[in-house]
């Protein structure tokens, strides 16, 4: 289950869920106020197209190399 990053436009908090693919598009409530008005955050990861969830092309190994 992958870990998204929101931000609470009630109160600016930032949290951290972790939050099953099938549930990915329902916004949590704020930790911290209970505001259900968040949104969910793009992370630096997300923003490189970085990923440690098995992503394909790009880096080593792609089998898409300069020849």
């Amino acid at each position: 289950m992958p870990l998204y990053e929101y931000q609470c436009k009630n109160c600016n908090e930032s949290f951290e869920k972790i939050v099953r693919f099938s549930e990915a598009e329902q916004l949590p409530p704020c930790p911290n106020c209970g505001s259900t008005d968040t949104r969910k955050k793009i992370s630096a990861a997300a923003a490189l197209g970085g990923s440690s969830s098995g992503s394909t092309g790009g880096g080593c190994g792609s089998g898409g190399g300069f020849t």
